[in-house]
């Protein structure tokens, strides 16, 4: 019987006991609810937050989208207005197709072709520079390097891109012709030839870096899969990766080809200013750019033919390097090969 009531008053404590829990449990919903609406309340507030700042960032950057359009476009107006006098005076035939440059003294002749043959002239040469070289660096860089080698050399070859292109052309003027003169003594001072060199070492980082990314883009599974087949690490980096990655270098070469074109103070420095005809790299040419250095710095009066005439120069040169800039687009649209 004792035992009998202590289960019976345990069970009603038992039962006392849940029934003051419940009122309390009762009262939770109501607190479930008021931290449910403050969740709501803060995802609502950091939504709106959100989408405010992303239509900020969307007019901030399509602020800059029409301000790069809207100063390509007051450049080409610019050029085509200040050279229109130039055309008045000189037809386009003569301009194009002649073959004597003396646009600063009597009797003056306006043929551009003997500029823009000392511009293509140096930026060929430099291209047989920089290409093997940044090529073979992208290769090694991609394909060889250890990663702690490639963390080294990479930022130490991009550097080059940082240095000024004056320091590249006393560089050219004070070291690289004297070398030259050594081994050709018939060279002259200013020459192509040395042009050539230093227009290549400034655009071996162009090439190395955006050849080194398109080699990088190429899957392993291609890699591997020559490795399978019993290729070497050289075989496949030549046979397999580098035509993989064709589109991306072809790109980088002709971007560097164009920014070649459009150097100027180096090629100021070391080829001069003697606007030729001539195969012969031993000997002093003078490039587009050169030549609206040469007008820039000059007494040439304002409103002159000479000065019209730097504008005319400087639409030919814009032209040149628009070209150039839509065939690396067609060709890295024709030959890219995209991997899923």
């Amino acid at each position: 019987m004792v035992h009998g009531e202590e289960l019976g008053l345990a069970s009603e404590s038992k039962s006392v006991a849940v029934g003051d829990a419940l009122p309390h449990q009762g009262g939770s919903p109501g607190c479930d609810g008021l931290s449910s609406v403050s969740l709501f309340s803060s995802t609502d507030k950091h939504y709106r937050l959100a989408k405010w700042e992303q239509r900020v960032v969307m007019v901030v950057l399509r602020i800059c989208a029409w301000c790069s359009i809207a100063i390509t476009a007051g450049i080409v107006v610019i050029l085509l207005s200040e050279a229109a006098p130039f055309f008045k005076e000189v037809s386009w035939r003569d301009f194009l197709f002649g073959t004597q440059w003396v646009p600063l003294f009597e009797p003056r002749s306006f043929g551009v072709l003997p500029i823009i043959w000392g511009t293509l002239l140096v930026s060929v040469g430099a291209c047989f520079v920089s290409v093997p070289f940044g090529l073979g660096i992208a290769i090694f860089l991609s394909e060889f390097a250890r990663p702690r080698t490639r963390s080294f050399l990479k930022p130490l070859i991009e550097l080059l891109a940082g240095i000024p292109s004056v320091v590249f052309g006393y560089f050219a003027l004070i070291t690289i012709t004297p070398g030259l003169q050594k081994i050709f003594p018939n060279i002259e001072v200013f020459n192509a030839f040395s042009a050539s060199i230093v227009v290549g070492i400034m655009t071996v980082p162009m090439i190395s870096s955006l050849s080194d990314d398109a080699l990088r883009a190429v899957p392993r599974s291609l890699r591997e899969a020559g490795y399978a087949m019993g290729a070497t690490s050289f075989e496949v980096s030549l046979r397999v990766v580098l035509p993989a990655a064709i589109s991306g270098v072809i790109a980088s070469i002709i971007l560097a080809f164009s920014r070649a074109i459009g150097e100027t103070m180096a090629v100021t420095l070391a080829a001069g200013a003697t606007p030729k005809l001539t195969m012969n790299f031993f000997e002093s040419i003078q490039t587009m750019t050169a030549y609206i250095v040469q007008v820039s710095i000059g007494d040439t009066p304002h409103g002159s033919i000479e000065y019209h005439s730097l504008f005319a120069v400087a639409l030919v040169l814009f032209l040149l390097t628009l070209v150039m800039n839509t065939i690396a687009g067609w060709v890295l649209k024709k030959t890219q090969i995209s991997y899923n």
